[in-house]
């Protein structure tokens, strides 16, 4: 294949694909360590009740203050990756995060705890949005559930890493200080990688940007609802951040699928912060269960790559469905887990069902950005979404907390992430109709 008339290598070159493949690959490197930035606090939580005499429903209000932070982030870094490129911003954040994980590592209150780990919250906004900015640039809407579940597979890791580095420091006798310093050296690493090998688009290493045509053929009525958004949406390059925010505000479909991942976010937080809680036990420094919590992040990143899978192949880019499903299964399971005694035998698969059907339809979600709002507002449009999905899990940190010290049940965490999933479940139906 020639060139195009501006000189630009083609999009169809086996170079090209090469190119796509690396941006792929150095962005789920990159946020493999993001998670050890913000997903340890639940193994601190018991340190830091101990030593510093803070309660758990406090310290939910902590965890809130981080995630609401990010929230807040997300709509502001969102757009920044739109307007200026992911590349820069998700280096950034992750030097910063490393930084601010360091100074609440040292905190001795409640507000020198709380302030840095808000503020911590703000530099992890600048990861997934941005990244997901760069991906949709490099990769057409027909392979999007394939892209985005092998981001949110990353994702799932991270969190397996997270978790793995936290309880090894415990095991060790580090103390809870530490758990904000050792993992999140991993995160530097992968924010000084990503900005050497990534670039923003096909146009910074010479080649054309992928033409807007490029979508999914409509399999049924209601997969062509996608194309005709897109179509709708007039992507063009020079949009002002104030047209962009009003497409993405304007669009019910959209606003639904916000929705239904705030009630999925609620529950991932829920299950990521007070599972540790839950299998660390009262005597947290001698606990035998400690390990089996590892179980729910594994899960997590098996159920981000298949639904992502099922999304473009088994239900032809019709997100919906999958999400839908997932969270019935996860609502299933949830209850399941609410019954189960900590240390059955049966606590492990469960767990791991738990967090695979629970996390999996974030791919699904973060594929409906760009394929509802174009590949031009994909940035702000993730950025948006993930507003919403961490307003919600943030109500619901310091609910948790109240409920396990009002009920002296650890287990009630498990009542709570069924509940959620279910209203997630059917608010995800409207999405397509």
């Amino acid at each position: 294949m020639n060139s195009d008339p501006t000189g630009n290598r083609p999009v169809a070159s086996a170079s090209f694909r090469f190119c796509q493949w690396r941006m792929l690959l150095a962005t789920m490197f990159c946020y493999l360590f993001f998670y050890t930035g913000r997903q340890t606090f639940g193994f601190a939580i018991p340190g830091i009740e101990e030593e510093l005499g803070i309660s758990k429903s406090t310290l939910g209000w902590a965890s809130a203050a981080m995630l609401w932070s990010y929230a807040i982030g997300q709509s502001i870094n969102g757009n920044l990756g739109d307007k200026f490129g992911g590349r820069r911003l998700m280096s950034l954040g992750a030097i910063l995060s490393c930084l601010l994980n360091w100074i609440t590592s040292f905190g001795q209150s409640l507000p020198g705890l709380t302030v840095p780990w808000a503020l911590n919250g703000y530099a992890q906004s600048m990861g997934w949005a941005p990244g997901s900015k760069v991906l949709s640039s490099w990769w057409p809407a027909a392979e999007r559930g394939k892209v985005y579940g092998a981001y949110v597979f990353a994702a799932g890791m991270a969190s397996v890493l997270a978790f793995a580095t936290s309880t090894l420091i415990l095991e060790f006798e580090l103390g809870w200080r530490w758990i904000f310093r050792l993992p999140v050296l991993l995160l530097l690493v992968g924010g000084a990688t990503y900005y050497l090998v990534v670039r923003d688009s096909p146009e910074d290493l010479g080649f054309s940007p992928l033409p807007d045509g490029q979508q999914p053929k409509p399999k049924t009525t209601r997969d062509s609802d996608a194309i005709a958004n897109l179509q709708a949406s007039g992507e063009t390059a020079d949009e002002s951040s104030a047209e962009r925010y009003l497409a993405a505000l304007s669009n019910p479909r959209f606003l639904v699928a916000c929705l239904a991942i705030g009630f999925q976010s609620m529950a991932r937080y829920g299950l990521l912060i007070w599972v540790p809680v839950h299998f660390l036990g009262d005597d947290w420094k001698n606990s035998d269960t400690k390990w089996m919590s590892l179980a729910l992040p594994i899960g997590m990143a098996l159920g981000a790559i298949t639904s992502g899978w099922l999304s473009d192949r088994l239900f032809h880019s019709n997100r919906s469905r999958v999400i839908s499903l997932f969270l019935f299964l996860a609502t299933a399971s949830s209850l399941a887990m609410y019954v189960l005694p900590r240390d059955h035998m049966l606590a492990i698969p469960l767990l791991l069902l738990t967090g695979f059907f629970a996390y999996g339809p974030q791919s699904a979600f973060w594929a409906l950005c760009p394929d509802l709002l174009g590949r031009q507002r994909a940035g702000t449009g993730t950025g948006v979404m993930n507003t919403f999905a961490y307003v919600f899990a943030g109500l619901g940190e310091p609910l948790i907390g109240w409920l396990i010290e009002s009920r002296g049940d650890t287990a009630i965490v498990f009542g709570v992430v069924a509940t959620a999933c279910f209203s997630g479940a059917v608010v995800s139906l409207l999405i397509r109709r």
